[in-house]
């Protein structure tokens, strides 16, 4: 269903497994052949539930070869005695330079000089920047893509706030662990690496948004579903949110939008202070095989316990 990088063969046979691949499969196959497999290995295309782990009568492990493990019902796959491991690990480098591509493209309004030169226009003045250092940035989530963010930041002279709902004792020299509240007090830029879960499925809302004391640029290069982009549109228009960096969005298959959704896009499309990319920041070559080298040693591990 999904194509991975093709060490993703050879890496489980080096620890004495047998390997079946099958990049373009469709579901109904896998739930045929997915009860002869003690392993999976899986992308993002399709949901593990309670229903699914019924065809898988000798699965042992599922791993996730990305970051998100919002399409598996965990608590199923515990019921089950299913392990379940993701590679968070691996791409955190390429979410956080995309992160920071973005803010300094947005900041320093690049993608508008250089559509403009294009087209033969020469505006300085008009494109005149801002500059990323000196910007307190509030991050929510300190995991793997937070923390790889946050401290690559601090270097570009920005000070940290951070905040983790689940994390403490985290803070350092270059990192404030804080509360949110002082995140909506003193953030000038808001970026969120967070999982989709329960408690985040449309947690950056209006209310969310009007709690802010200074006007923010919000990073999303978490899970589309966590922001509310009605509220974001809404937040623009009334000066809350001075801009946007969006690699996710509510819905990602473009042609399936809604009237809703298809107003509040093409509004974020017609904003030179919106970035937008196609869920890719953590979709760097170098992560796209790290990838595969993180599952192969959690694998290893989970063999040898």
């Amino acid at each position: 269903m999904d194509e991975m990088h093709s060490s993703i063969v050879e890496m489980p046979k080096e620890l004495g497994l047998e390997v079946d691949y099958f990049p373009n499969i469709d579901f109904q196959e896998v739930l045929e052949k997915v009860g002869d497999y003690e392993g999976l290995i899986i992308r993002s295309k399709f949901l593990i539930d309670g229903a699914f782990l019924s065809y898988a009568t000798k699965l042992k492990f599922i791993g996730r070869a990305g970051a998100g493990l919002d399409l598996i019902d965990l608590k199923a796959c515990k019921k089950a005695n299913v392990t379940v491991f993701g590679a968070n690990e691996a791409n955190k480098v390429a979410v956080a330079e995309h992160l920071i591509g973005m803010l300094f493209s947005l900041l320093h309004k690049i993608n508008i000089g250089s559509r403009e030169v294009k087209i033969g226009e020469w505006n300085r003045e008009a494109n005149r920047g801002e500059e990323l250092a000196g910007k307190t940035v509030g991050i929510i989530g300190y995991g793997n893509n937070g923390q790889a963010s946050a401290e690559r930041l601090a270097a570009f002279g920005c000070k940290i706030l951070a905040f983790d709902k689940f994390k403490y004792g985290f803070g350092n020299h270059i990192i404030t662990e804080c509360d949110l509240d002082e995140i909506y007090e003193k953030a000038d830029v808001l970026s969120l690496h967070i999982p989709l879960t329960s408690l985040t499925d449309k947690w950056v809302n209006s209310d969310f948004l009007n709690r802010f004391k200074k006007s923010i640029y919000l990073c999303n290069i978490a899970r589309g579903e966590i922001v509310v982009l009605n509220d974001l549109v809404a937040a623009m228009k009334l000066g809350k949110v001075k801009g946007a960096c969006l690699d996710v969005l509510e819905n990602e298959k473009l042609e399936t939008l809604n009237l809703e959704q298809k107003t509040a896009f093409d509004y974020l499309c017609s904003q030179d202070n919106v970035i937008l990319t196609p869920h890719v920041a953590g979709w760097s070559t170098e992560s796209y095989s790290k990838i595969n080298k993180v599952l192969k040693d959690k694998i290893r591990r989970f063999i040898e316990k």
